[in-house]
């Protein structure tokens, strides 16, 4: 198949244009799932747990996404992969409909199908970030980052926006049965892409095809052990990733006990989060960022964002908590669609799902665990949350600065094509 000569070619849009429905859709049922929680039971503690047991699929099977991304086609994992989720996705706002009362049941099934989705989810991302540079040109790579990358946080500003005023009005239910079907149009959508891939030769000996299977798989672990500058990336993102997980799973709370707010906010202050991030994938699209110059700006942001989340524990003015949240975005933005591109460019086709499955695991390896305690935390400090976010905000900043020494992972991010 010729490569595409321009960016927005019918491939890359429609799997633009499916994620952009899809993940709107999953955004405004993530906010229906923590108020129907909050709303339910009063609980920090399962807020976090059910955060916790529905990111634990990304950590555990990401290496596995990444090699079945690698070795089988990626256009039928992303289209199945949205499939099953719109199903699961029916399957919770049917139960609701039926038998509302039932709380224990459906906070069972809540569990079951945030894990059934983060569970395609590993599958499918890996897929999708290896798809990517074989579906637009070579110099068009970081815009077509920029605009994956958007779509989820349009798709926040959207959904986070609205999704505490459509609660108020119009319940869990219809939310949980909005976000079924938005994840069954993506599927649809998906299906009439073309992506190119040169796929290994499949064994009829399922003994034989999974000991491959096996092989590729530690190939992935032994090509990222021998890239200093990658590893410290990955680690980098682990570390950072733990202690900024409590301000999102705490934030309902934030809103209020201490912003003391209405619902309304918890969305508005998420929208504006997605906005900032927003503006920092056009930042990264329009601006080239090279050499030296990219490894500063990327320590700097790193910085930048550690002292954003401490801020967050002293502010009590919406309005500020607000601007906070867009910058924080901002940052965050700019810094991942930097990463993801040296990371694309730097790996050969043949072992991208693999590098970007492991970059899943490894980055989001503790933060089931920081979902679980951030809850537990919380109640046990009588919900003092502004202090957990001041800890969370001074710990990330003393990861920074020792990550700003690391010469291996300057090097990394100042590489040149």
């Amino acid at each position: 198949m010729e490569k595409p000569s321009r960016l927005l070619n019918r491939n890359f849009f429609l799997l633009w244009q499916g994620q952009l429905v899809s993940q709107t859709g999953n955004q405004v049922a993530i906010v229906a799932m923590l108020f129907w929680i909050e709303q339910t039971t009063d609980s920090a503690s399962l807020v976090g747990l059910i955060m916790m047991v529905s990111a634990l699929p990304s950590v555990l099977l990401g290496p596995i996404g990444g090699t079945f991304a690698d070795h089988y086609s990626r256009r039928a994992i992303i289209v199945y992969s949205d499939l099953f989720s719109g199903l699961a996705g029916l399957s919770l706002a049917g139960l609701i409909f039926i038998a509302p009362e039932k709380v224990n049941l459906i906070l069972v099934w809540l569990f079951v199908v945030s894990s059934l989705i983060a569970l395609f989810g590993s599958f499918f991302r890996p897929a999708i970030t290896a798809a990517i540079p074989d579906i637009v040109p070579q110099n068009q790579v970081a815009r077509a980052n920029s605009l994956n990358e958007a779509s989820e946080q349009i798709a926040t500003f959207i959904g986070y926006g609205l999704g505490g005023v459509l609660f108020q009005f119009l319940g869990a239910p219809v939310l949980f049965l909005f976000n079924g079907l938005t994840f069954l149009f993506s599927a649809a959508s998906e299906y009439f892409i073309t992506i190119p891939q040169a796929t290994p030769a499949s064994s009829t000996n399922w003994k034989q095809a999974f000991r491959k299977f096996q092989i590729d798989t530690a190939e992935g672990f032994r090509y990222l052990w021998h890239k200093d500058g990658m590893k410290a990336l990955f680690l980098a993102a682990a570390s950072l990733n733990v202690f900024a997980v409590p301000i999102f799973v705490l934030l309902p709370f934030y809103v209020k006990d201490f912003l003391r707010v209405s619902a309304s906010w918890y969305g508005f202050l998420m929208a504006a989060f997605g906005a900032g991030c927003l503006a920092g994938y056009v930042t990264a699209s329009v601006i080239r960022f090279s050499g030296k110059s990219r490894s500063t700006m990327m320590s700097l942001l790193v910085l930048g964002t550690s002292l954003a989340l401490a801020g967050l524990g002293f502010v009590r003015i919406p309005l500020v908590a607000l601007l906070l949240m867009f910058g924080l975005g901002t940052m965050i933005g700019l810094v991942n669609v930097v990463a993801i591109t040296i990371l694309q460019v730097t790996t050969p086709d043949y072992m991208r799902g693999r590098i970007f499955g492991l970059l899943g695991t490894l980055s989001q390896a503790l933060t089931p665990l920081a979902m679980g305690l951030s809850g537990l935390i919380a109640d046990w400090s009588s919900q003092n949350i502004p202090l957990i976010y001041i800890a969370c905000g001074g710990i990330s900043l003393v990861i920074a600065i020792t990550l700003s020494m690391n010469q291996k992972l300057h090097d990394f991010l100042a590489y040149e094509q």
